[in-house]
């Protein structure tokens, strides 16, 4: 019988009866595993037996989060880090070869951009910052050299828009392969591997985690190649994730669906508040039935998120007010948390970017991005309202 996604989220795939008969996954908070022998060390590192043999080659609890996540996902299989970055720079680091080259969505997280200019200065892995609206602008960057099509989708901060479905077909066409930063949406709104994607990643310190208290990162791909990153890009650079971090994760899977749902009813309710207000110039929202983009969202997510970004008027003087006059809502970066942050993108999370760039990405000094919590929509909207009244002052 197939099972809903809410459905195993929250159960587990470990066989009890080997645990004691544990309702919650053991946390196997050990460095390393003993042998029966030396025979059997032997064995297990040439491949030759299956089972544990340290914990940065695998551990227990981590791989139980592993197999979630390649259900959640329709992965064959799935690689935890210690990091999202972990995560995005295993998967890249996999499919580029040195004169390689990527195609990547115009608007990047600010660090996996300061990740692909390391790339471009150290290995000559060239890469493009691209809008990736329509096919005839792949075409116009595709080079013979061009390996990858990596996909934020909604955009970090500017929440734009990629058409999975025409970004994957044109892979598919030119022998590409496409990875998908699903972040933003996380498994439960957006199926990325199931249009076709050939690589997910995520920053599982975000709703995967969902309270702020834990730094972590999933990859999920073919079963072969997901086992290749493992012996290289996990083992040998180390971005590995530990037992109890593994553990908060596998914890907060299973409310994932219920936060996700709130996150998204209270952004659209904040939206709706937010989008006639008179002292923001524009608002970006998927939910927007307004948005150019609103059937991209709609055909390739279930809802549109708990995010939103807009521009108040004033610039970064008056964006600084704002946020200096919040009382509930958190200024501070990363999403996802059951707390409202709102965070300035220019001088914060895409610092790293030059501010040229961060103009032609639409990043400009008057935006702001939300990530809505579970609070009650009344309090969070009653906090925005007076820090916008109070910055033009």
């Amino acid at each position: 019988m197939t099972r809903h996604i809410e459905t195993k989220m929250i159960h587990s795939h470990f066989n009890r009866k080997q645990h004691e008969g544990s309702l919650s996954h053991p946390l196997y908070q050990t460095s390393t595993f003993v042998f029966d022998s030396a025979e059997q060390g032997e064995a297990r590192f040439a491949g030759d037996e299956s089972g544990y043999m340290y914990s940065r080659l695998g551990n227990p609890t981590v791989n139980e989060l592993e197999t979630k996540m390649a259900d959640l996902e329709d992965g064959e299989a799935a690689v935890a880090f210690g990091s999202g970055m972990g995560a995005v720079t295993g998967v890249l680091m996999h499919l580029l070869n040195s004169s390689d080259h990527v195609l990547v969505t115009e608007g990047v997280y600010g660090c996996t951009y300061g990740f692909l200019e390391l790339f471009q200065d150290k290995y000559g892995i060239q890469y493009d910052l691209i809008a990736m609206d329509n096919e005839a602008q792949l075409k116009k960057y595709l080079r013979p050299e061009t390996k990858v099509l990596y996909v934020e989708t909604p955009i970090n901060p500017t929440m734009k828009l990629v058409d999975l479905t025409m970004v994957i077909e044109f892979a598919k066409e030119n022998g590409l392969k496409v990875v998908v930063d699903n972040t933003f949406s996380s498994p439960y709104l957006q199926k990325p591997i199931t249009l076709g994607a050939d690589f997910v990643v995520h920053s599982a310190t975000k709703y995967i985690g969902g309270h702020g208290d834990v730094i972590a990162g999933v990859a999920i791909g073919p079963e072969e190649e997901m086992r290749t990153i493992r012996m290289t890009s996990l083992k040998d650079v180390g971005a590995v994730l530990g037992a109890f971090d593994a553990w908060l994760l596998l914890r907060g899977l299973k409310t994932l669906a219920v936060r996700m749902d709130r996150h998204c009813d209270n952004a659209e309710l904040i939206f709706n508040q937010l989008k006639d207000s008179r002292f923001i110039e524009d608002i970006i929202y998927p939910g927007d039935e307004n948005y150019k983009q609103y059937d991209i969202a709609r055909n390739q997510m279930k809802k549109p998120g708990g995010m939103i970004s807009f521009e108040i008027k004033g610039g970064k003087t008056a964006a600084q007010r704002f946020l200096n006059e919040l009382k509930l809502c958190k200024v501070a970066v990363s999403l996802g948390d059951t707390e409202t942050l709102i965070q300035h993108p220019a001088s914060m999370t895409h610092a790293v970017v030059p501010a040229e760039n961060r103009m032609k990405m639409g990043i400009r000094d008057s935006l702001l991005r939300i990530s809505v919590g579970l609070e009650h929509h009344e309090d969070i909207w009653a906090d925005i309202h007076q820090a916008l009244e109070k910055s033009a002052e």
